[in-house]
Order: C-alpha cells, then sequence, then structure tokens
C-alpha cells in the first residue's frame, strides 16, 4: 500500500477505508463525508471516533441533527460500549439548535466552539465530529451567512490541531440556497462521497474517495457494508501478483478426472465448473470436499440459496456422508440467501468467512448466483475472490451457470471468472434416444498437461464415475444407447471367440486322432520289428542245430573222421 513521506495521517481503524486512503485520514485537518440519507455518514463517523478513543486518542461527537442519546442507544448494536467510553474517551453534544434561539436573530457557531475547545482540552480530545453540519447552517436560511460560519469552523479545527470529520447531505431537497457538499469539498483536505441506491431490487452502498490533498488514494467506487459490527470497506484496490504457485496436486475426488489433470488440482489454484443446472456440479464438488476432509484439510463450502441439510442430505444419495466432518467441525457449510445482498456485499462476506474458518479448500456454489449487476461489478468480482484464496494459498473450486441454458455449443460462463481460472472443466448434456446424459470436457488447465477427450459423466448411489464415450458412423454415443452398442460388440465379440474356439477344438481332435494313429502305427512298428528279430533269432538257431544234425548225420553214413571235415564244409551248409 503506498504511503505519503511528508503527511501525517491518523487511521480510521476501519478496514478497508485505512487501504484506500493509503494510511487513513489527513491528521490535524478536515475531512467531508457528503452523501444522501441512509448512505452511512453517521456510523463511519461514530467508528471512526469510537476506534481512536480505544487507541488513545479522546474524541468529541456533535450531533446537530439526531439527539446524542439517541446516537449512543441506536450505536449499542454494535458493541462498541459507548457508554464505558462517554465521559472519558468520548464526549457527546446535542447540538440541534431550538426554533425559538433561530427567530431571535442572526446565528454563529463562536459560542459553540468556545465551549467545544474547553471541553477538548479538558479530555485531550484528538478528533472531533460534526454530524450533519448541513441541518444546522440550513436554518439559518442565508448563504452568505452559511458560508461564514463553515469558514470558521475550518479556521477553528486548523488552529486547534484536531482531525476533523464534518458529515453532510447532499442538496437534493433545495431548502438552502447552498450545496454544501460542493462548496465543502474546496474547503476541506479529504472529500469522500457515499451513496446508496437500488440495484437489481438490492440496497447498495458505495464509498469513493474524491479528493485528497497531499496524498495519493484509491479513486475507485468500493462497498460499504454497515453489519453487526459498524461500518466495512470491500476494497481491493491493489492485487499481488506474486503469489507462489504451489506444484503440489490434491485430488478432485474423481481419480479419472484426476488422470485427465495429469495427477488432479494444483494446490492454491482456482477451478471452475460451468454447466446447466443437474450437470452434477454440485456432485464433484461434493466429491472434491469428501476427498479433502479425508486428508484431514480444513474445508469451506458456501451454497447459495440451498440449506445445508439438504446438502448433506442429497449429497449422502450418492455416497457422500459429509455429516461426520461437519460434526468434527473439519468442514463448515454455510448457506447464503443470494437476494439479500448485492456482489459486493457477498464478497465481503466471504472474506469474512474464510479469515474465520481458515479453510484449506473452499467450494462457492453456484457462484454466479451472487452477481446482480452488468459491468465493472460482474468483470472485477472474479478478481477480489481470487485475492482473497490466492493470498492464503486455498484451493477454490466454484461452479457457474451457464448463461444460455447450458447450450454445449457456447460454453460462455456468464461470469469472468472463466478468464482468470486455472482450470475450467465444462459439463453439458447430450440428448439422444429419449435420454438426458452428462459430457465433461477440460477446456482448459494451466500448467499441466490434461485430456481434450469428452467423458461421460455417470452418476449414481456410489458416486460418480467417467466412461469413455462410443463413437459410431460419426456419432457419439452416451447411455443406454453406448451401453446397448457395448453389449452389442461385446455379443459379437463373444460368437467370434466361441466360433475360434469351437475350430480349435476340432483341430485339437483332429490332432489328437492322428497323434492315436500314429502312437499305434509306432506300436504295430515296434511289434513288427520284435517280430522280424525273433524270427531271426529263430532263423539263427534253426542254421546252428542243422549244421549240428549234418555233422552227426555224416558221421553216422560214412564213419569218417570228424576232425576230416572241412571247417569251411560246415560253414557253407
Amino acid at each position: 500500500m503506498p504511503t505519503s513521506s511528508t503527511l501525517n495521517k491518523t487511521l480510521t481503524g476501519i478496514r478497508g477505508l485505512d487501504e484506500i486512503t493509503y494510511g487513513g485520514l489527513p491528521q490535524g485537518r478536515c475531512s467531508l463525508l457528503a452523501g444522501g440519507p441512509g448512505c452511512g455518514k453517521t456510523v463511519l463517523a461514530l467508528q471512526i471516533l469510537v476506534n481512536g478513543a480505544k487507541q488513545g486518542e479522546p474524541g468529541i461527537f456533535v450531533a446537530f441533527e439526531e439527539d446524542a442519546r439517541r446516537i449512543v442507544i441506536n450505536a449499542a448494536t454494535f458493541g462498541w460500549d459507548l457508554p464505558d467510553l462517554q465521559n472519558k474517551e468520548l464526549f457527546f453534544l446535542d447540538g440541534k439548535p431550538r426554533a425559538e434561539d433561530l427567530w431571535s436573530g442572526d446565528f454563529e457557531l463562536t459560542g459553540l466552539l468556545a465551549m467545544l475547545k474547553a471541553k477538548a482540552d479538558q479530555i485531550g480530545a484528538k478528533r472531533i465530529v460534526f454530524d450533519s453540519i448541513d441541518v444546522l447552517l440550513s436554518l439559518l436560511d442565508n448563504p452568505k451567512a452559511e458560508r461564514r460560519e463553515l469558514f470558521r469552523l475550518n479556521d477553528w479545527l486548523v488552529s486547534n490541531a484536531m482531525t476533523g470529520i464534518v458529515t453532510c447531505k447532499n442538496n437534493d431537497s433545495g431548502l438552502s440556497g447552498l450545496d454544501y457538499k460542493d462548496f465543502m469539498q474546496y474547503m476541506v483536505d479529504c472529500v469522500i462521497d457515499l451513496s446508496h441506491e437500488m440495484d437489481d431490487r438490492v440496497a447498495h452502498r458505495s464509498l469513493r474517495v474524491v479528493k485528497y490533498r497531499g496524498s495519493g488514494f484509491y479513486s475507485g467506487e468500493v462497498t460499504l457494508l454497515l453489519g453487526d459490527h459498524g461500518a466495512e470497506i470491500i476494497a481491493f484496490p491493489e492485487s499481488s501478483q506474486d503469489q507462489i504457485a504451489s506444484n503440489v496436486r490434491i485430488s478432485s475426488g474423481v481419480p479419472r478426472l484426476d488422470s485427465m489433470l495429469g495427477g488432479g488440482y494444483y494446490k492454491g489454484s482456482a477451478v471452475l465448473l460451468s454447466g446447466a443446472p443437474g450437470t452434477s456440479k454440485s456432485s464433484l464438488c461434493g466429491m472434491f470436499i469428501l476427498a479433502a476432509c479425508q486428508r484431514g484439510e480444513r474445508c469451506l463450502y458456501v451454497s447459495f440459496d440451498e440449506s445445508v441439510s439438504e446438502i448433506v442430505r442429497n449429497l449422502k444419495s450418492i455416497s457422500i456422508n459429509l455429516a461426520p466432518y461437519v460434526d468434527s467441525g473439519l468442514l463448515h457449510v454455510e448457506s447464503i440467501r443470494s437476494s439479500l445482498a448485492g456482489t459486493e456485499e457477498q464478497v465481503g462476506n466471504l472474506r469474512k468467512m474464510i479469515e474465520s474458518y481458515k479453510p484449506e479448500c473452499f467450494v462457492i456454489d453456484p457462484l454466479s448466483a451472487i452477481v446482480h449487476s452488468e459491468g465493472d461489478s460482474r468483470r472485477r468480482m472474479p478478481e477480489k475472490i481470487l485475492t482473497l484464496t490466492k493470498a492464503s494459498g486455498i484451493t477454490l473450486l466454484c461452479t457457474s451457470l451457464l448463461g444460455n441454458g447450458g447450450d454445449s455449443l457456447n460454453e460462455e460462463t456468464g461470469i469472468q471468472i472463466s478468464a482468470v481460472a486455472d482450470t475450467w472443466i465444462h459439463i453439458s448434456y447430450s440428448i439422444l434416444g429419449g435420454e438426458r446424459n452428462r459430457a465433461l470436457s477440460i477446456i482448459k488447465s494451466r500448467g499441466s498437461e490434461h485430456s481434450n477427450q469428452v467423458r461421460e459423466l455417470v452418476i449414481d448411489k456410489l458416486g460418480i464415475t467417467l466412461s469413455d464415450v462410443y463413437q459410431a458412423d460419426g456419432e457419439v454415443l452416451m447411455g443406454t444407447a453406448r451401453w446397448q452398442k457395448e453389449q452389442d460388440e461385446l455379443a459379437t465379440e463373444q460368437l467370434m471367440l466361441a466360433n475360434v474356439e469351437y475350430k480349435r477344438r476340432v483341430i485339437e481332435l483332429a490332432q489328437d486322432e492322428v497323434n492315436a494313429q500314429v502312437e499305434i502305427l509306432q506300436v504295430n512298428l515296434a511289434v513288427k520289428q520284435k517280430e522280424l528279430e525273433l524270427l531271426m533269432a529263430t532263423e539263427a538257431t534253426r542254421l546252428y542245430h542243422h549244421g549240428l544234425n549234418r555233422e552227426e548225420l555224416w558221421n553216422k553214413r560214412s564213419g569218417d573222421d570228424i576232425n576230416a571235415i572241412s571247417l569251411d564244409t560246415v560253414n557253407n551248409a
């Protein structure tokens, strides 16, 4: 945040206001809060006074329109403990003039300022508020006298070195000849313009620093919230772009989606789920939160226009049981009515919840529900959300309804977060054969390879799965058409396998028959070989005995000496 090295400033203690003024209001000088009725001028001025008193700077509040006692009573709802500060660090003066005093002659602030000087010296006041100074001066009915008293007031503040805050209304009624806002903005050192308007039937308070002598400031319009603890400024004048990018991956809760993303979401990144109503965006959020809780990470789930009990019940129907984590405090589920506040106010509420619960994973479902206007608010809202999460390393998952009713050919989200999201996942419908099926695709995922294929998102009582789509004859089939086609292909494949098995068995049977015949022939061959061997052995035996018989026969017939018989003769025989 830029600061001034020459101008002393006083911190207001109001979140956002010190940021856009680069350090607070000019110390020892006068600042103007101008705006119409109900824009928060009195609350803002009183809160600056209270915060100063709590930090050791006593102050004085001068009320010209409303009784000081009523102001103290009304401020009790903010928890500022004014009765304890009153008459010690704070002094309230009812400066509302009586009508009979004004009719008696000219009126001037000299006596009032002298009394305030004495009181300031008594309590050591450093800050003073003149609330609704226009109410007092308009009763003079003299533009010259009004200017004179305004200069008198400014000179008094400068001479007493008090940090002054003057509030006044715009001259919309025309009751006075002097427009105090136009006149005083040249006299004072800091001018803050407040407004209270209706935007799409939603009340919207805004604030803008118009002028700041001697200092830079954020000149854009910011939102002013009046909450339980007073005023708060929703401002993000400067967002750092130097956050360290994490390389850690965390699961989306759907294994197939993690694979398509190259390992899951990057920790601390922003993820957008876009699609028409009923495309299971909330179910994917539930899967992500369940996976984060199972890892032991603190989670925040913010839903717009759906109650907490409905969220838990609906997700449980598909086996996403978040109740144990809600009961343990690991998960906080918040339901907010989107129509109760404007876009900027909702961003402020989200910031408070982030600071309160300090989540590691954050779901907004749907983010598009809180965009009530066009133009700058719609364009800057995503940047403000990312400023909240990226600075703290929070993984953000948000959903957005399509602005065109879910036309799968047009993926415009209707809000500009698609331009700044790190990962964008689109879910569309496909109607074929009397069925409505869901198709998921990844439009972009910065810093990682990701699948360009379309997957069918199937949701049942067991959760969410992603299936391959079937493309046949140039047409993508999903649902029962895909299932029927897969069954037909399975039946055809099974029939082909059966035919192959039949032929295999026939061939194996033929092989077995041939092998059996071979075995029989081998047995027959062995038998024949044995028969041959036996025949040859028998023939050899016969010849042997035949030789012996002939020798004996020769001996019996001739009586020759056996030794005279030639061995060759016997062998030849």
